[in-house]
């Protein structure tokens, strides 16, 4: 009787190899297990990315009264850092496309590290002006390289990924200004180069993560592409959507920023501690939509996401200039949760739109992101003292009606 081995039995050049699913590396379609470490880490040094970025600004008053500035002078200061911060991140992404730099998301975090220390200890408004620029620059390599991070340790959960990461930007960006009015303000600037310790903790973290995302990027090298490619002409329209609804969605987030405090002053005759308290709510709104956005775009797809996003805020803007207080701060909550949703899930359509590049995407998106609210903001400033602040946000209040170019996007972007 002819016995049949056993796969036990089997000689070890004859059993098949098998490589754990969190192992395999990670093509451009494949679902892999998702690297939450990875993910905390990079979300993390957003964070301090963002807290220096958002801290600049905040600590304009105490420069202008220690160096005798002038408001162009701080104006020149804001151009330095969201010129470098802002123009700068497409080049970058697209240049980190074609040769990928994982390990160089260290050296951007050094750069920051060095525009910090040189606010705190600077003793010319010179010094003052190459910190900022060395800010800004430190933003844009860190932008691009770590959002591909993101994407590399996603597993597949491309917008959760996404969420998470800009989760940590949001944080930091709202941390700032808390940090300079109790640290910064009553230690005195000097107290600003302490800060370098954290940008010196986020370098060392970035390190071993441009290591790991090193590994990754040579595995994935070696798993062919088969990523869904659109005609040219679709993908440069659809971009173009994704620009235009980014802006609209920049334009009102400016006015809420900057101006929310004064129209609820303007209003209902808050004090400014009530009005920060109205600010805060949409704040909160925010980020907790820029979390949910990116998970609920991983079920039901971003192109869905969008759509509930872009125009399904617009009877909320558009009744929040003519209700009351407390629906107000309601709306407040409600338009900063369903707006900042989108980011997420405009982001990720956009990286599955150009397949492998998305340096470029990130860089473009987060830049043009960056740039538009200034530029925003400072438009929005001049109609306010020429019209008030409440026309202001009638304006803004029919914005998101834009949404409905989402109409133009294709259907399908995925793989």
């Amino acid at each position: 009787m002819k016995t049949i081995p056993m796969p036990d039995s089997l000689s070890p050049a004859a059993r098949p190899t098998l490589t754990p699913p969190d192992l395999r590396p990670p093509g451009p379609s494949a679902r892999t297990a998702t690297s939450w470490g990875v993910l905390v880490a990079i979300s993390l040094c957003h964070m301090i990315n963002d807290v220096m970025q958002s801290m600049l600004a905040a600590i304009y008053p105490l420069l202008q009264t220690e160096f005798a500035l002038s408001y162009t002078q701080i104006g020149v200061m804001t151009l330095a850092f969201q010129v470098t911060a802002s123009l700068l991140q497409p080049m970058i992404g697209m240049a980190t496309d074609r040769h990928p730099q994982p390990r160089s998301l260290p050296f951007g975090m050094i750069s920051t590290l060095t525009g910090v220390t040189m606010l705190g200890l600077a003793d010319s408004y010179g010094w003052l002006l190459a910190g900022a620029m060395l800010i800004g620059i430190g933003s844009a390599v860190f932008h691009p390289e770590s959002s591909r991070v993101a994407r590399t340790a996603s597993g597949g959960r491309f917008g959760t990924a996404q969420s998470l990461f800009q989760l940590g930007g949001n944080g930091g960006q709202a941390m700032g200004p808390l940090l300079a009015a109790f640290v910064v303000v009553p230690m005195g600037r000097p107290a600003v180069a302490w800060f370098a310790l954290a940008a010196a903790l986020g370098a060392a973290i970035l390190w071993r993560v441009g290591a790991w995302a090193e590994d990754r990027r040579r595995a994935a090298a070696a798993v062919p592409d088969r990523s869904l490619r659109l005609p040219r002409a679709t993908v440069i329209r659809a971009i173009a959507v994704l620009a235009v609804l980014v802006f609209t969605k920049n334009i009102y987030t400016a006015s809420m920023s900057s101006y929310f405090t004064f129209f609820t002053i303007d209003r209902f005759g808050l004090s400014t501690q009530g009005a920060q308290l109205m600010l805060f709510l949409f704040l909160a709104g925010m980020a907790g939509g820029v979390m949910l956005g990116g998970v609920i775009g991983d079920r039901v797809g971003p192109l869905t996401v969008i759509w509930v996003s872009i125009l399904g805020v617009l009877p909320l803007t558009l009744a929040l200039p003519h209700v009351g207080l407390v629906p107000t701060g309601v709306l407040a909550v409600l338009i900063g949760l369903i707006l900042a949703s989108a980011f997420p899930a405009i982001v990720v359509f956009a990286q599955e739109l150009v397949p492998g590049r998305t340096g470029m995407i990130a860089g473009l998106f987060f830049g043009f992101s960056f740039g538009m609210g200034g530029i925003s903001a400072a438009a929005l400033g001049v109609l306010a003292d020429a019209q008030g602040i409440r026309t202001v946000f009638l304006i803004c209040s029919a914005l998101p009606v834009l949404g409905l170019l989402t109409v133009l996007l294709p259907r399908n972007a995925r793989p």
